[in-house]
């Protein structure tokens, strides 16, 4: 009787962790999926490279306008940040709707009106600019027009949605 109990006990707990990793990974892609449908879209402006992935096919890298800060963007008392630290870039749109950055801060900021936040990591800083990663720097395409994209144009406009949690989503460029 009591080994029975003792194997139904852990029959439950292995249930439990199997259940617990289900949701998580269905709350981890639930999260990249929610930010398309309740994310607000902005406009950024880039210059696509073309290289190519074996295991998922060609894919441009995005290299941002917002990827290097000038270092009057830092809005913090004291030094530049590292490379490795979390940034919070607070983007306000131009008058063509392509949003561009007006602050650089260490932790996150209130924001007014039609003002957007992106989180980055640091990847350099020096006296000339804060070079900053969004995790938005790869768009796959379908194979063979990574080289097409590129030859068509040498500024694209990329749309991308920002869910209110923080969550980005690149959803299409413009030509």
């Amino acid at each position: 009787m009591r080994t029975m109990l003792n194997g139904m006990r852990r029959s439950r707990r292995l249930l439990l962790l199997v259940a617990l990793q289900t949701l998580f990974l269905l709350g981890l892609s639930g999260s990249y999926y929610a930010a398309g449908w309740w994310g607000e879209e902005i406009r950024l402006q880039t210059e696509p490279v073309d290289p190519r992935d074996l295991l998922y096919g060609d894919y441009v890298i995005l290299n941002y306008e917002i990827s290097s800060l000038k270092p009057e963007l830092w809005k913090e008392s004291g030094e530049k940040p590292d490379s490795g630290e979390v940034i919070y870039v607070v983007l306000k749109p131009d008058n063509e709707g392509i949003y561009r950055a007006i602050g650089a801060y260490a932790d996150k900021p209130a924001v007014s009106g039609d003002e957007k936040i992106i989180k980055g990591k640091v990847s350099y800083s020096w006296d000339e600019a804060i070079t900053v990663k969004y995790g938005l720097e790869r768009y796959y395409v379908p194979e063979g027009t990574g080289g097409e994209l590129e030859d068509k144009t040498k500024d694209t406009i990329v749309q991308v949605k920002i869910a209110p949690w923080g969550q980005m989503r690149i959803t299409g460029l413009e030509l």
